[in-house]
């Protein structure tokens, strides 16, 4: 594999990481968590081809991705209890494989002659949306639309115009708007949560309808991941 298969592979491990510890702390059976890990790993990617409508399917040319989330959903299945120090960090795997998702995403959509904002683009959908069909299947309101929630999808579209950028300057080596575009995106992001940093919501000029976090019904329940 080339650079850019290195990076989406550990793009794909650390984001099944994600969601592992996303499936057992929302409880859910072996093959829930088989299959959360198998979304985060492999949906934000297989949105992109869709769009980039590249065949095969990233996960589908390279079996082997889809053997190693497969196989490490399945050992962690055999782990009686994730310890709360671990589940503390949940944060961080998810940080790190949006970052190294976004900046493959934007790469290959330069190699396809995409506009700068459309390649951008392009990366934060590669970055983001694993984690957002993840949220719904776990019944939460995904992170990318939560008006009181962390900064996401922003750092991500910061990490692909750092390194965007980056690569406009002669005479650098491949690796380091690479490393500048990720390292951004995973410092931002967890900078939003260590602080709370979001973005503000617009007034709709209508009063907002109560959320009731303690109803046992579960209605109007809002999990959150960022706290």
């Amino acid at each position: 594999m080339d650079l850019m298969g290195w990076l989406e592979l550990g793009a794909v491990l650390v984001s099944a990481v994600f969601g592992i510890l996303q499936a057992r702390r929302a409880g859910m059976d072996p093959l829930g968590v088989i299959t959360l890990a198998l979304v985060v790993a492999f949906g934000g990617g297989t949105l992109r081809d869709l769009f980039l409508d590249r065949q095969p399917l990233f996960w589908i040319g390279q079996p082997n991705f889809t053997l190693a989330v497969f196989g490490l959903a399945t050992l962690s299945c055999f782990v009686p209890r994730i310890p709360d120090r671990i589940a503390r960090w949940l944060n961080l795997p998810d940080a790190i494989g949006m970052g190294l998702f976004t900046v493959v995403g934007m790469q290959l959509a330069r190699e396809t002659g995409c506009a700068p904002f459309v390649t951008v683009l392009l990366g934060v959908i590669t970055g983001t949306f694993g984690g957002v069909i993840s949220d719904v299947l776990c019944n939460q309101v995904p992170r990318l639309f939560r008006h009181a929630g962390p900064l996401y999808a922003t750092c991500s579209f910061a990490g692909a115009w750092v390194c965007l950028l980056a690569d406009l300057v002669p005479g650098l080596p491949d690796w380091i708007p690479i490393a500048a575009g990720v390292l951004t995106a995973v410092a931002l992001r967890m900078w939003a949560i260590r602080y709370n940093v979001g973005l503000p919501a617009l007034d709709s000029g209508e009063n907002p309808v109560p959320v009731h976090p303690n109803r046992k019904d579960g209605a109007g329940r809002i999990d959150r991941i960022d706290d």
